[in-house]
């Protein structure tokens, strides 16, 4: 396979941007303070780091790959090329689970399952390096081929448990999902699984670096369009409900007053119109802590982001039939900011969801009603 490809030099170019590429993003990823992408978010901290530090892994091992362009004695070939996969197993591929675990903001996942994961890689890598034979090399794809099957499962119930995480204390989920990011991680990974089991020829090589353009390109707009989510702390109550006990039940009387308390301060007042409310904002403002919330919302068969969406779309029919029957000039997008939404994008979906129909079609729909009601 080298020995096609030593030849090439439009592979060789080509090889060097994927490189020069990777080392470029994990320094601006390091030493830029600002966000080029999109200014006015703040992506997490931690997750910068730990992408910048899979992006100089990944040029480091491309670096150490290089010498085989220049290398004739098939023995030193061997030796550089299974050093490089013992790189790889070590550095770029447990950095890439690291990645992706990072991008779930709600708890701190621990790191040392990784470690385990990787072990037989390394102990493989370093027995390969030293008897120069690439014997156990089939072992080891088919150990990851196995070890991403477990990641995929642990991801998919891991993102679950995440959706539930940000509705049940988010409003707004607007640059805070990352299902779309696994979705493609995964593909990317079914492909470099696909090159390592059957990748063969300058073809494969081509497509590998292309790929590795995209995941840079990809990765660096991912981890800077991701808001940064800092769990807040739970602050005490000034109550104007009884301290929470240990049962997980509340009784009706319970679910009564934290109805009261939500129609006071967050109805009566519009709260909800507040953007990116966040649900320790609102036990706050109202005066009650999040275990009776979620136990009030779970109680109605919703939760957090449900309960303030219905507000805000219930708002935002409110002021559509008035500004019609005023025959008021407006527009779909000012009416979705007014009622609480930073995005129409956002509201649009959320409309759905909610009734059914786009909200098009149901503003067409009252339009036309208005339009035949008797003067």
């Amino acid at each position: 396979m080298y020995d096609q490809i030593r030849e090439d030099t439009l592979f060789i170019i080509l090889y060097t941007v994927v490189t020069t590429m990777a080392l470029m993003a994990s320094c601006y990823l390091l030493f830029r303070r600002g966000n080029a992408f999109a200014p006015d978010i703040t992506p997490p901290v931690r997750l910068r780091r730990w992408t910048a530090a899979y992006f100089a892994a990944a040029a480091l091992c491309h670096l150490w790959y290089m010498p085989i362009f220049f290398l004739s004695s098939s023995k030193d070939i061997m030796r550089t090329d299974l050093v490089g996969g013992l790189l790889d197993s070590m550095t770029v591929f447990p950095l890439a689970i690291i990645v992706m675990l990072n991008m779930l903001q709600d708890r701190r996942r621990p790191l040392w399952p990784i470690a385990l994961m990787i072990a037989p890689f390394v102990v493989g890598g370093v027995f390969s390096v030293a008897t120069l034979s690439y014997a156990l090399i089939p072992i080891l794809y088919v150990y990851l081929l196995l070890l991403s099957v477990c990641i995929f499962i642990y991801m998919v119930r891991a993102l679950r448990q995440y959706g539930r995480w940000l509705r049940d204390n988010y409003a707004d989920l607007e640059h805070k999902e990352v299902w779309q990011s696994f979705v493609v991680m995964a593909f990317i990974l079914l492909v470099i699984i696909f090159y390592a089991f059957l990748g063969e020829g300058p073809l494969s090589q081509y497509a590998m670096q292309m790929i590795g353009i995209l995941l840079i390109g990809y990765l660096l707009w991912r981890v800077e369009t991701l808001n940064s989510l800092t769990p807040e702390p739970e602050s005490e109550p000034e109550s104007e409900t009884p301290p929470l006990t240990p049962s997980p039940r509340v009784d009706g009387e319970t679910l009564s007053k934290t109805g009261q308390l939500l129609q006071r301060h967050c109805i009566d007042t519009q709260l909800y119109l507040r953007h990116d409310l966040t649900l320790p904002q609102l036990t706050k403002a109202i005066g009650t802590n999040r275990s009776y919330l979620s136990l009030y919302f779970s109680s109605f068969g919703t939760n957090y982001n449900g309960f303030i969406n219905d507000l805000r779309i219930n708002h935002f029919m409110s002021l559509y039939r008035n500004a019609v029957a005023a025959h008021c000039s407006f527009s779909a997008q000012q009416l979705a900011i007014e009622s609480g939404y930073s995005s129409f994008s956002t509201f649009r979906n959320a409309f759905k969801r909610k009734m059914g129909v786009s909200v098009t079609v149901w503003m067409a729909n009252v339009k036309g009603k208005e339009n035949n009601l008797p003067t």
